[in-house]
């Protein structure tokens, strides 16, 4: 299987292109903003976009789905709890980035926690980590041993809570039942930054740490 980050957009977002190397078709998450670098490196790779997803629906994180699907005609999907931020993209990327996006993208299909996404040798579980927004998931590739983590967790940090719909202890909670429980060697792949571990988050993140927790919220 094949990894690409892909970091587009002025909030540096990481977009991940996950390819089989049998097939020749791809997963893209995230993909935040410039289109044309997300193809590009697809091109390079010598693939076939077979599904797009979002593991949130703020805008930095989808500005580039509806020039993807066009381009490419794959579908697109994400929480259903967050198709209110998707629907809002326009103006939120107005007032942050004074740009005109144009319209939000269609999501033609909808996570759910549990849920089992298979493109031939690729397979992402569906985890919901709500908090940072309402509908927030992660993806969980077992067979990378990694987990795709958006603006729940991050290297030393965890996702804002300040932003409409957002929840520090839902968050938490979230990080702690469906991320940081799984094995210490996966690797943490986070929607901006670097990657780090389940395990050195476990012991290093200081918003994990339990007496650090009510001052916090």
């Amino acid at each position: 299987m094949l990894l690409d980050t892909v970091v587009v957009g002025s909030l540096q977002v990481n977009c991940y292109i996950l390819g089989s190397e049998s097939s020749h078709r791809a997963i893209v998450i995230d993909p935040g903003d410039n289109a044309a670098a997300i193809l590009n490196a697809l091109r390079r790779r010598g693939l076939q976009v077979a599904q797009i997803l979002a593991t949130h629906g703020h805008f930095d994180h989808v500005l580039a789905v509806r020039a993807l699907q066009q381009a490419t005609g794959a579908p697109f999907a994400i929480h259903p709890a967050d198709r209110p931020l998707l629907a809002a993209m326009r103006d939120t990327a107005r007032a942050w980035l004074g740009q005109e996006p144009g319209d939000p993208p269609e999501a033609e299909g909808e996570l759910q926690a549990g849920q089992v996404l298979c493109v031939d040798d690729i397979e992402l579980t569906v985890r919901a980590t709500p908090g940072h927004s309402p509908g927030g998931v992660s993806f969980v590739d077992d067979s990378g041993r990694r987990v795709f983590t958006g603006d729940a967790l991050f290297a030393g940090s965890v996702g804002r809570t300040d932003l409409p719909g957002g929840d520090a202890r839902l968050l938490l909670n979230s990080i702690r039942s469906q991320i940081i429980s799984l094995p210490a060697d996966y690797t943490v792949l986070p929607g901006h930054g670097p990657a780090s571990t389940v395990g050195h988050e476990q012991r290093t993140n200081p918003f994990l740490d339990p007496g650090a927790f009510d001052s916090w919220l």
